[in-house]
């Protein structure tokens, strides 16, 4: 199996898989292109390019590893034009989600809920779309190759300590690619065009500092949300802990983007599993959030009622 599961959960697959053997790609992407200030380009360019996105998505194969159906991460983008550069040209926000299911239930945890604002790039009505992470070919692949590869990583992270490290170093690679006079017109990926970018998401991801929060994705999600389920009393503790390390990065790195992506896909979910916690771990819970995701520190003290 590609991740690892407890042993329950290895048995459950290893029978599922004896009676289907049919094995799927790693992402199921659903992809909506809105044209709000359409313009001059013509319409069809727009449906061309959804489909071409959902093609290039969901067809290419982006690990060496077989996933069931069951498996697949379920991933979301929207891409909203907010300008027509020219009639090639484009720039748009970019609204990204993935999810992956929890064991043993029909719930799904999000892992990554993103907007990356204001990019460029150009497509042409009914050209391939081309990518490698070695060499680059066009802003717009290289973006969503980007994206596609930080949430692998953090889907791999999730089922074992720092599974996504490869995943992570492809993201890495990608911003490696980026010519020089390509960064210069396309912002997002050079530390000077400001602090919440993919440059900044990267150095975050590999950064020493930020080591305990990736180990706390696999506490929060495999001995926490995997285990709720059959005892929500000792999931909801493996939680607990996992924020405890969340906050330690915080102290280590204050500001850090990362933390902001991390309560930015979990802070609905924190405030839902912690209104069943005990006394004890409603405070600690709400002490831990209001400090490090203060824009929401209203949500978090609904926790205690």
């Amino acid at each position: 199996m590609k991740k690892l599961y407890p042993i329950v959960a290895i048995l459950f697959f290893i029978i599922a898989g004896s009676v289907n053997k049919i094995s799927a790609q790693e992402l199921e992407f659903d992809i909506t292109v809105n044209t709000p200030q359409l313009q001059t380009v013509d319409p069809r360019v727009f449906d061309d390019m959804e489909n071409q996105l959902q093609n290039f998505l969901n067809t290419r194969k982006w690990t060496s590893d077989d996933f069931s159906q069951e498996e697949r991460i379920k991933c979301n983008i929207q891409l909203t034009i907010t300008e027509e550069l020219g009639t090639s040209s484009f720039a748009a926000d970019l609204a990204i989600q993935s999810a992956r299911p929890v064991f043993n239930s029909s719930v799904e945890t999000a892992l990554l809920t993103h907007v990356d604002k204001g990019i460029t790039f150009s497509y042409e009505q009914f050209q391939p779309l081309e990518f490698s992470e070695n060499i680059f070919n066009d802003n717009l692949t290289s973006i969503l190759g980007f994206y596609v590869y930080v949430i692998l990583g953090l889907d791999y992270d999730s089922f074992s300590p720092l599974g996504g490290e490869e995943y992570f170093q492809l993201a890495q690679n990608i911003i490696n690619t980026i010519p020089s006079n390509v960064a210069d017109a396309n912002k997002g990926w050079r530390p000077i065009d400001g602090n919440r970018n993919r440059y900044w998401i990267m150095e975050n991801l590999l950064n020493p500092r930020v080591k305990d929060l990736r180990y706390a994705l696999y506490d929060y999600h495999l001995r926490g949300m995997d285990l709720m389920p059959k005892n929500q009393d000792l999931g909801r503790a493996n939680i607990l802990k996992a924020m405890q390390s969340v906050e330690k990065v915080g102290r280590a790195y204050p500001n850090s983007m990362i933390i902001q992506m991390f309560f930015n896909a979990k802070n609905n979910e924190i405030v839902d599993i912690f209104r069943e916690g005990t006394s004890l771990e409603k405070k600690e819970i709400i002490r831990i959030c209001s400090k490090l995701d203060p824009v929401n520190a209203i949500k978090y003290r609904k926790i205690s009622g």
